[in-house]
Parts: structure tokens; C-alpha cells; sequence
């Protein structure tokens, strides 16, 4: 959580405070202060503070130390028996004048930055003014009394947890039952933290070893348990042995899924829930008795944790392991629904496992597989070279996949389900399973496996039995909970579903999975046998490509409408060719901010090649500027050969206007589609200061779809809170951008999204930027609110009050809608008064509390 205003209260009026990194309860605040003038006589400084668990004001938080970075600083990394993991957190002690400090920091690109930053602050640089902060769990050691001196500016922050993670686990020393020592763990951590990768000749080399596979790869019976568990919100109320522990041989590591862990509001709009700790623990006490365990990693977002536990024996061969998150609910940001992945290295294997939840609801198999792919496409991986781009999910040589993926059953009732299921006639219900079907028409996971399905549905029954679901709604019996994997040498040992849980409507799934590893001396032989054949070829030719074309055209560019076009790049020189585009002389990037080339750099064999999707993307940053024809579609992209010549691409097109991204004073004055209205004669209405005819008192588009939705979806369940299809958000742009059809499409659901993107994409947001700061001053008061909202321009101020009032109409069908004012106002708040910023958590507070005022009943 944000601690930035609690600490601000703390320091002088001249110092100003900064914090960029968000983290758990019980947490120390660490930060480094850095003079503002370089003649400054004070020496950069660690403050530390200690907090509350929720720090609001300077009240809440005290500071307990100062560590002066000095000549006789110095941080040196800890070596200690039980934690030589590489997965595990690195440990440093901070020495200085002849008090110490210890700290222990995850392993990761975050850790990876800090120590950098830190590093680069001992070392004098007076141009360093950001630092890069490592996620939390770390133990403090020593404090000495407090020392302010001096009065310095730009206040960077790390918050570090104190305490474990879960009761009965209290730090990974204690941890005897789950971490025990490796024997062959690298002698310098540090090394590994910034070693470089293969670097661009990567494609090529991963190539070759692809070829020479079988020399290198052979099976071992390294197990990997998938487990995958909707709780529905509940805590542990059983045993998860029967689950865990289902195996006769302990499993060499544990991959446990969980979804809905938390289904409260706070979880799911301030991401924090004592059930992280409560199903944490709950997991650590029914592995497979046989063997223990080393906690790896802990990855959670809102309700969709997953967790990483590996047998001892292989603790020394897990290395680079990082974790991300990615929400695909509403707006594509919301993290009610999404995957949470982890992805590290196992001898020479990179693997990368997700749990994911995607949307429910039967008929909503088309938004599951929209999930998918933006899943796929959004959650990406920093590697540990910075120069190399992210890896995605299918980088990966092996991909385990599990989660809830909610596909149903379809074109049967449920009386024909049911006795499907009561016949064990799986086979035949398994034609009828969407994800079955979504699959085979390579909608949804092309190239993955999965194992046969000889156990009933998952989901739905009553909650602790084994009943089908008895609810009025009579839930179809569906296989919702799923493991899929996609790799080579892998081999499935089991598949199943365990009855004997009853705490949730599902039931658990599990499976085993042989995984085979590469032989390291074998593999490195191989690569070396490669690098040296292209280091060979490399010295002896100069690189030459052929290009399929030099000129990219895209006609009828839309807002948030992705159009791509492939450039083909073949090596027709004497060796392999490394190729990246680049920049062009000041100018700070290699292309516009709406175009980007995929891969951007790379590395082609010799008579191989590569196609580069050009793709344009013009979304709420770039589409002001498009609308009125102040930037065009069209740009030049230079290719680079290393040791050889530049090639020139053209890119062009034409970008239709939107109402998404024009401004509201604009849209008001526009009687007709924006598309029937030249850019010449949108020029001049943002130039005219004064219109003669009187302008509409609100956007149009705006009141069409406020109008769809207080017609059809005033009682619409989960209004604003589920995503709607990207094909309909489309359908919605297009109708009201050109006026045609006369009526909105789609589900009510899009045209909620709809509505939420446009707000989002308005230049300057319906509370303009510069009343921003009044609104957080007068939040507490509602009198001063309304007050503030009288003095906006008469269509900000009209669109503010036609909002809030359709806004409170919702409210009054809250049994049906399932919303309340702490929901509306946390989604709209951010949407009506942006920040110019970045906003940090407690400016988040006040906008919502201010936003409250206009949502109670009675409201004017």
C-alpha cells in the first residue's frame, strides 16, 4: 500500500517524499534520501520507518533509524545453510560505522534494480534520483536510535515486511520443516542476479538446439503436482491432504492453484485478505508427508493465488524465478478475473506455470476465449538482461496451465447431464464440453494437452456435500476446473477430481506430470558447438536481407482497433544476420507511439527467415491529437543489420475520427457523427472559442448509451463489474462515431464497458485537471463539493450531473444489480477525476469519498 502522504507528514516543508512500490501488512518503510543540489554537504541517507498496517496520516507511521550511506558503508551478501534457494530471497547486511542491518529481499528483477540503485548511490552518482524498489520480505536486524540530520529532498521508499507471511511459518530460519541447505548453489548470487543472456542471437541458438534435441534431453522422473481449487471465498474448513497427498510417491514440486480466494470488496478493490495466510498455511500442512518442502513463491492477485513448493533435493536447480499478474475483468484491469503465473528454471528448462480464472456464465464462451488470448498476450516476463524484451507465456519450453477456465457444458439440459454422469458416460458429456470444442476449433489453447476426463464434473454443488447444485438457478453440471500443459517429454501419471472436499461448490482437481530434464554437460556442449559455428560464419561474411516490401499502408484506422501487416525478412546473405530497428536521429524511440514492430530485434540463420507483425494501436494517449489531424499515420521505420546497411520502411494510413478521445466541449457542438464531419471543420470548433449555435448539453454519444443502459440494465446483475466482448465494444464505436445503426448492439454488459472507456479516453477528464486538487481538499465536506462542481464548465458540470443521477437511479435497484455506493464510486471516482499524476492511495480515498456525496439518495 501506498505509505507516500503518512511519510510527507513527517518531514519538513521543504522535503518531498515519493514512494513507487506497494506491498503487505506489517511492513517497515525503508527509503533513500538523496540531496537536491550537488554542492549539497549532506550525505545520501536510509530512513526507516515503522508503521501501521493501514498508514494514512503522519500519526501513523515513526521513525526508528537513519543510515548514512558513507565512505564506511557497505552492503555484503549473506550466505546462510537454509537459505541457498535461488528462488528464495537473497540476504544482505548493511554495515555502517559499527551497526549493522539485515536485510532479505525476493529474488527477481525488483530485488535485481534495488541493490543496483543502491549500489549506484554508495557509489556518488549525483544523477540518480529514482530508485528502483524490491517487493517486500525482509528482516530487519539491529536498530540503533533515531538520527535526523540535515534537510534533504527527494524522498524514494522500500516497505519491508517484518513478520512472515503465515502463523506457525514465522521466517524462513524457523522454516526446519521446509527448507533445508543445497549443496551446489552458486558462490556469488550477485553474479547470477545480473548475468546477461544469450543476447540477440538467442532465435538462432534456440533453434539449433531444437534440432540436436535428443542429444541432450532424456526422462527422470521429476514430478510436478498441478492442483487447481475454486474456494468460493471460503477459509480452510478440512484437511487438503486427501487432495495434496493423494500421490503413493511425493511429487519433486508443488503447484497449487486457488480462485475466489477472497470474494469480499475489500479483496477485490484493495487486494488485501487474511485468506492468503489462512489457505497458505492450510497448504504447507498437507504436502506429502515423505519429503519436505521449500516455499519457492507466492504469487496472488485479488482472489487468484498460486504457489510454488519444491522437494530439497532440486532446490539448487530452481533459478530465475519471477512471478506476474495480469486482471482481464472490466476494462481489461480489474483482477476479479485473469491468471497470476510463475516462471523459473529447472536444470536448463524453462518453465513457466499459470492459474488463471476467466469469465463465467454459459453463454459467455467467447469472452473465455478472449481471456485466454489476452492473457497470452499481456502477461509478460522481465528477463534478466534489461536489453532483451519480455518473455510471454510461449516462450517457454513447458507451459502448465490450471485454473477455473469456467467452460461449460452446452446444448444439453440438465436432466440429460445428470444422468450422463450417473451412467459414467464421460465420454460422451465430454463432447458437449465448450473447452472440448473451443480447442479443436484452434480457438483456445493450440498446442496444449490435456489429459482424459474419467471423473464427473467439478462444479456446481451444494456447499459441503456432494449434492448437485439444488438453487433456484439449478446450475448445469460442468467440468470448470481444468490442467493443461504444452511441452515436450512430458508425460501425464494422473488426472483426477477429489470428492472427499467439501468446503466450496467445486471440488479440486489434480494432476501428476513427469516432466523429462536436459543432461547439462551434454547441453552445454551442444551450445558451445553452436556459438562457435556462429562466431565462425559471423567473422567471414557480411549479413544481407531481402525485404517482402518497403511500403506498409493501413486504411481506416479505428480507436482500439488492433491492424497489423507482416513484413518478411529473408537472409539471403553467407551468414546468420542480427537485424533491430532503431532510432532515428532526435527522436526517442525507433517508431510513433501508436505503431510497433514485433519483434522489434532479432536473429535470422542463414537462408531462414522472420516475419515482423507492423501493428498500430491507437488507444486514449494517442487518439486526441489523431481526430483533429494534428498528427497523421505515417512514419518511417529504419532497419538495422549489425555489420551491415539500413533499410527505410514507409508507413501511412488514415485514421478515422472517434467520439473516444475527443474532447467533451467538442462533442457538445457536434450535432452530427463525428465521422461525417471533415478534420478541417473539427480544427476549427476546437479553435473557435465561442460558438454561435447553441451547443448540445451533453455529448450525444454519451446520452445514448446512459439512455441503452437505464432502459435495459437498471437491474442488469454485476452491471460495470463484468467485461463485455471486444467485438461488440467495436460495434458500439462504430454506431456511435457514424450514427448508424440507430440503436446500440450488443450486450448490456459492453455497452457498460463502452461507457467506462469513453469517460477514461476524454482529454481532459468531466472534473477538469486543475480542479482536481479543490476536490481533494473539500472531499469531507459535501457542501463544498457541490460547490466545487458548480464552478466546472457548463457540459463538464451538465455530464457530472446526468452521471451521478443515472448512477443513484442504479443504486435503487441494488437487490437486483448487486451494486452499492463503495462500488460506484471506487469505479467511477477514477474515472471522473483523474489525476494529472500518477495517483497515489490515499488521493484514491478522498476521490471516492468526494464522488460518495453526489450518490447518496437525495443528492442534487
Amino acid at each position: 500500500m501506498d505509505q507516500s502522504v503518512a511519510i510527507q507528514e513527517t518531514l519538513e516543508r521543504e522535503e518531498n517524499c515519493t514512494i513507487v512500490s506497494f506491498f503487505c501488512s506489517h511492513a517497515l518503510v525503508y527509503g533513500l534520501l538523496i540531496p537536491e543540489k550537488k554542492d549539497c554537504l549532506f550525505e545520501t541517507k536510509i530512513f526507516i520507518y515503522n508503521h501501521r498496517r493501514m498508514a494514512i496520516t503522519g500519526d501513523d507511521v515513526s521513525l526508528e533509524d537513519i543510515i548514512p550511506i558513507s565512505l564506511d558503508f557497505a552492503v555484503v551478501e549473506v550466505f546462510c545453510v537454509v537459505c541457498l534457494i535461488l528462488g528464495a530471497d537473497t540476504r544482505v547486511r548493511v554495515s555502517y560505522c559499527e551497526e549493522e542491518l539485515e536485510l532479505r529481499l525476493p529474488f527477481g528483477s525488483h530485488s535485481r534494480c534495488f541493490l543496483t540503485e543502491v549500489n549506484r548511490a554508495w557509489s556518488g552518482r549525483s544523477s540518480l534520483r529514482v530508485i528502483s524498489l524490491a517487493p517486500a520480505s525482509t528482516t530487519v536486524g539491529k536498530l540503533n536510535q533515531h538520527r535526523k540530520t540535515g534537510l534533504l529532498s527527494d524522498f524514494y521508499f522500500v516497505e519491508i515486511n517484518r513478520h512472515s507471511s503465515y502463523s506457525g511459518i514465522s521466517s524462513r530460519e524457523d522454516r526446519d520443516d521446509l527448507v533445508r541447505s543445497s549443496s551446489h548453489t552458486p558462490s556469488n548470487k550477485a553474479q547470477i542476479l545480473t548475468m546477461p543472456q544469450f543476447g540477440l542471437r538467442d532465435t538462432l541458438i534456440r533453434c539449433e538446439l531444437l534440432k540436436n534435441e535428443e542429444s541432450y534431453t532424456y526422462l527422470e522422473n521429476f514430478s510436478f503436482f498441478l492442483g487447481t481449487y475454486n474456494v468460493n471465498g471460503q477459509s480452510p474448513k478440512e484437511s487438503l491432504r486427501p487432495w495434496l497427498s493423494c500421490t503413493l510417491n511425493p511429487p519433486d514440486m508443488y503447484c497449487v492453484g486457488f480462485q475466489e480466494l477472497d470474494l469480499s470488496k475489500e479483496a477485490f478493490f484493495f487486494n488485501d485478505t487474511p485468506k492468503e495466510l489462512e489457505w497458505t498455511k492450510a497448504v504447507s500442512e498437507a504436502l506429502h508427508a515423505d519429503a519436505k518442502y521449500a516455499l519457492v513463491k507466492i504469487v496472488r492477485l485479488v482472489g487468484i493465488m498460486l504457489i510454488f513448493f519444491v522437494k530439497k533435493e532440486h532446490a539448487e536447480f530452481i533459478s530465475e524465478v519471477e512471478a506476474e499478474t495480469v486482471g482481464t475483468g472490466i476494462m481489461g484491469r480489474m483482477g476479479n478475473k485473469g491468471a497470476v503465473a510463475i516462471r523459473f528454471c529447472f536444470h536448463n528448462s524453462d518453465i513457466c506455470v499459470v492459474n488463471s480464472h476467466f469469465a463465467a456464465h454459459i453463454e459467455e464462451y467467447e469472452r473465455r476465449n478472449q481471456d485466454y488470448k489476452d492473457i497470452c498476450s499481456r502477461l509478460q516476463f522481465r528477463q534478466l538482461d534489461p536489453t532483451q524484451p519480455p518473455l510471454t507465456i510461449m516462450k517457454h519450453n513447458v507451459v502448465l496451465w490450471i485454473g477455473d477456465l469456467n467452460y461449460r457444458i452446452s446444448d444439453l439440459d440438465v436432466d440429460n447431464v445428470k444422468e450422463l454422469i450417473s451412467n459414467k458416460d464421460f465420454e460422451t458429456l465430454h463432447t458437449y464440453d465448450q473447452l472440448k470444442r473451443q480447442i479443436d476449433k484452434e480457438a483456445v489453447f493450440d498446442g496444449f494437452l490435456e489429459g482424459d476426463i474419467d471423473f464427473q464434473p467439478t462444479y456446481k454443488y451444494d456447499t459441503g456435500s456432494d449434492n448437485w447444485d439444488t438453487s433456484e438457478k439449478c446450475r448445469v453440471p460442468a467440468w470448470c476446473d481444468r490442467i493443461l500443459w504444452k511441452g515436450k517429454n512430458i508425460e501425464q501419471k494422473h488426472y483426477h477430481s477429489h470428492m472427499a472436499l467439501k468446503t466450496s461448490d467445486h471440488k479440486p482437481v489434480s494432476s501428476m506430470l513427469i516432466v523429462g530434464r536436459i543432461n547439462g554437460e551434454a547441453y552445454k556442449k551442444t551450445f558451445e558447438d553452436i556459438v562457435r559455428n556462429i562466431d565462425k560464419m559471423e567473422n567471414e561474411c557480411i549479413p544481407s536481407v531481402s525485404l517482402s516490401q518497403r511500403e506498409f499502408d493501413f486504411k481506416d484506422v479505428k480507436f482500439m482497433q488492433h491492424k497489423a501487416q507482416t513484413l518478411s525478412l529473408f537472409n539471403d546473405g553467407q551468414v546468420p544476420c542480427q537485424f533491430e530497428f532503431i532510432q532515428k536521429p532526435n527522436e526517442p524511440t525507433y517508431c510513433k507511439p501508436w505503431l510497433t514492430a514485433n519483434p522489434y530485434k532479432g536473429f535470422i540463420a542463414q537462408g531462414g527467415s522472420v516475419d515482423i507483425e507492423l501493428e498500430i494501436f491507437v488507444n486514449r494517449t494517442t487518439a486526441p491529437e489523431l481526430n483533429f489531424g494534428k498528427q497523421m499515420i505515417e512514419d518511417i521505420l529504419v532497419l538495422h543489420l549489425e555489420r551491415g546497411k539500413d533499410y527505410f520502411i514507409s508507413v501511412t494510413g488514415n485514421y478515422l475520427p472517434s467520439c473516444y478521445g475527443t474532447p467533451i466541449n467538442l462533442l457538445c457542438q457536434l450535432r452530427e457523427p463525428i465521422q461525417d464531419m471533415t478534420q478541417e471543420t473539427l480544427r476549427k470548433l476546437v479553435s473557435i472559442v465561442l460558438n454561435t449555435e447553441k451547443p448540445l448539453d451533453i455529448p450525444k454519444e454519451l446520452w445514448m448509451m446512459v439512455d441503452h443502459l437505464f432502459r435495459n440494465a437498471i437491474k442488469q446483475e454485476d452491471i460495470f463489474q463484468q467485461p463485455g466482448l471486444r467485438s461488440e465494444l467495436a460495434e458500439i464505436r462504430d454506431c456511435l462515431d457514424t450514427g448508424m445503426p440507430d440503436s446500440l448492439p450488443g450486450s448490456n454488459h459492453s455497452v457498460a464497458e463502452a461507457l467506462l472507456l469513453f469517460l477514461d479516453s476524454l482529454p481532459e477528464p468531466v472534473v477538469p485537471y486543475h480542479f482536481y486538487q479543490q476536490c481533494l481538499e473539500s472531499c469531507s465536506n459535501a457542501s463544498q463539493c457541490e460547490k466545487v462542481i458548480s464552478m466546472l464548465p457548463q457540459c463538464h458540470q451538465n455530464v457530472f450531473n446526468y452521471l451521478a443521477a443515472f448512477l443513484r437511479e442504479l443504486l435503487k435497484n441494488s437487490a437486483s444489480n448487486r451494486l452499492d455506493v463503495n462500488i460506484l464510486a471506487t469505479i467511477f471516482a477514477s474515472l471522473l477525476l483523474r489525476s494529472p499524476m500518477k495517483q497515489d492511495f490515499a488521493e484514491k480515498r478522498k476521490t471516492q469519498e468526494f464522488f460518495q456525496h453526489f450518490l447518496i439518495q437525495g443528492s442534487s
